[in-house]
């Protein structure tokens, strides 16, 4: 295990930039998600650090030196793809075992690795069937078990559950969970989905058009947003955003509502009001919206309710037991420290 630098890592093809200078540190045993929409330059980053291509400026360190000038297979990390990449016709054990064909270790030593990879993962019972006598998740575990063999400083995940259906990815998110918890790897985990990002991690990294948006836990990316962007792709159903401009020690919405926002802003700057469904509920008290219901999705214990309000929709959480009726007016309501306050033109937070 090691710690992971990346130095204002730059990556350009022919006249297109697209990684702007990013820079991160990734601490020996941490589990750090990188995460974003399609080519926000999340897997051109996991393939720099992997060696698979050249970065064009920048440098990468793993463990203490930097690793820009050496081959893949000298940097000390072990990479998992999406597609499992595994042999069909070797076994399980020939499989995992396949890690250590270069290694210098005796056939006993890598026997005893084998073994010891198998058991972490639950596969002791599978080392003698083929791929394809195994299900998703135990093919995908074969090639974690591949990359585990060798005890490598770094592992790189590439968007590994992306070809498991919703209930095996699950199960598999929580796997990888316990498996860095017993072994306390260096783990660096590239998706597009926040919800294995939020469950999985210990830091996101939130990227978008090739920049770092910010990085945090879980609940700060959650709870502290730096931006609109990150405000929005970060939960779902996204933050409703609510447009509206300053005026005196509160900000008026354009839908009429005044909010005291517990800061000091400049009169008459245009803001948008962040809230999230989760905290908006149909309520007289603390009041900040009123419009007519348009949609009613139940989801058991809560509904969520779309709200028409002057032209946009926002969505709210109401109680699923009597929830609003469509077409029925409600006003929605929401506590003072549940709102976001965000600049309007650069979306950066402001409170």
């Amino acid at each position: 295990m090691a710690d992971l630098i990346l130095r204002d890592l730059v990556k350009t093809y022919d006249k297109t930039q697209v990684l702007h200078g990013i820079s991160l540190n990734v601490h020996d045993g941490e589990f750090v998600v990188f995460v974003g929409p399609s080519g926000c330059g999340k897997s051109t980053t996991l393939r720099l650090i992997a060696g698979l291509e050249d970065a064009t400026s920048g440098d990468i360190e793993i463990g203490g030196r930097v690793v820009n000038n050496l081959e893949p297979k000298d940097r000390d990390i072990a990479m998992v793809f999406q597609n499992y990449a595994i042999y069909p016709h070797m076994t399980v054990r020939k499989n995992i075992g396949f890690g250590l064909r270069s290694s210098k270790k005796s056939r006993e030593e890598k026997n005893k690795r084998n073994e010891e990879v198998a058991d972490i993962l639950d596969m002791t019972e599978l080392l003698d069937r083929k791929p394809n006598q195994l299900s998703g998740g135990q093919r995908q575990r074969v090639a974690i078990g591949r990359a585990m063999v060798r005890d490598p400083a770094v592992f790189l995940f590439d968007e590994p559950l992306s070809n498991l259906d919703a209930q095996l990815r699950t199960q598999m998110r929580l796997e990888i969970k316990k498996l860095h918890q017993r072994v306390g790897s260096t783990i660096v985990f590239v998706t597009h989905d926040q919800v294995e990002a939020m469950t999985m991690a210990d830091r996101i990294v939130i990227m978008k058009d090739g920049f770092i948006q910010q990085v945090g836990t879980p609940a700060e990316v959650y709870h502290k947003p730096a931006n609109t962007f990150v405000a929005r792709f970060i939960g779902a159903p996204s933050m409703n955003m609510l447009p509206g401009r300053v005026n005196g020690g509160a900000v008026k919405l354009h839908s009429g509502f005044d909010i005291d926002v517990g800061g000091k802003l400049d009169a008459g700057r245009e803001v948008l009001v962040g809230v999230r469904p989760e905290d908006l509920h149909p309520n007289e008290e603390h009041a900040i919206l009123e419009g007519d219901v348009s949609v009613c999705e139940p989801l058991g214990h809560e509904t969520l309710i779309y709200v028409g309000t002057g032209g946009s929709e926002v969505i709210a959480k109401a109680d699923g037991r009597v929830p609003p009726k469509v077409g029925e007016r409600v006003r929605l309501s929401a506590l003072p420290e549940n709102l976001h306050v965000f600049d309007a033109k650069t979306g950066e937070a402001l409170v």
